[in-house]
């Protein structure tokens, strides 16, 4: 299927109350262009799914959210991104402060080969978060309390992080990025490598976190998105064909592109 000329995407893609605003962003891998002139604002202590097809773009987008794109080579980003109406494109801008502001959590976790402890105060150590041992331990324990692991975590700090379940170390890696006090939390399908049980653990962390945090959710669950958001955007192709509230996205969905992925027609 072509790339739909002159598309404009359907529904609400802007809202008065952003904390962050895409506005004409393109992403190219050389010369492919691999994001077509997106507009999106994601608003505060909002969680946003982005759904669609494999290779339709949506994980591409979220990496241009806290430039994470830029550690790939053969990659650019056009348009503006802001932050609070800071534009994070701007050559002024420090990646290593807006990486802890704006946080990710990857598909697959990634707990460092560290102990539990040690992978929770990495962050603020190195951004100076801390004064001291009792702020750096109440900084830890403050995290995992927030991802909803300090109950079974608290007796063996010191054990490898690497040594917990699938679903107990993607936890320590939203703990791990709760921990340098971001604003934003960028998950990139979170749950795809877990079981139903660690899954419905993280989805219920989400909920709880979205009182903190402005929250942007890649998934491949139409499921997951219709229980963990207030908005979903439909990308296909590169391009944003489609964004409005889950309810309507998934029941009402105004673009036929989204009405055939919803109803399986492909993807």
């Amino acid at each position: 299927m072509a790339i739909i000329e002159n598309h404009k995407t359907v529904g609400n893609p802007l809202c008065d109350s952003a904390k962050l605003s895409a506005r004409d962003v393109c992403v190219y891998y050389g010369e492919k262009k691999a994001i077509h002139d997106v507009s999106l604002d994601i608003g505060k202590n909002e969680v946003i799914a982005l759904i669609g097809p494999s290779g339709c773009g949506k994980s591409t987008f979220l990496r241009c959210l806290n430039r994470m794109n830029d550690t790939i080579d053969i990659c650019s980003v056009t348009g503006q991104i802001l932050l609070d109406g800071d534009n994070i494109y701007d050559s002024k801008v420090d990646v290593v402060p807006l990486r802890a502001t704006v946080g990710m959590v990857f598909q697959k976790p990634n707990p460092f080969p560290k102990s539990i402890y040690d992978n929770i105060a990495y962050g603020p150590r190195i951004h100076g978060l801390a004064s001291s041992r009792v702020d750096l331990d109440e900084i830890v324990e403050k995290s995992l309390q927030r991802a909803g692991l300090w109950s079974e975590v608290k007796d063996r700090l010191h054990s490898p992080g690497t040594g917990l379940s699938g679903g107990q170390q993607q936890r320590l890696c939203i703990a791990r990025t709760i921990a340098v006090d971001p604003e934003v939390i960028l998950m990139d399908e979170p749950c795809s490598a877990l079981d139903p049980i660690a899954t419905a653990k993280i989805e219920e962390l989400i909920d709880e976190l979205r009182d903190n945090y402005t929250i942007a959710i890649v998934t491949h669950s139409m499921q997951q998105a219709a229980r963990v958001s207030q908005r979903t955007a439909y990308f296909h192709l590169g391009q944003l064909i489609e964004v409005n509230s889950t309810d309507k996205v998934f029941t009402t969905p105004q673009h036929q592109l989204t009405e055939a992925y919803i109803t399986g027609r492909f993807g």
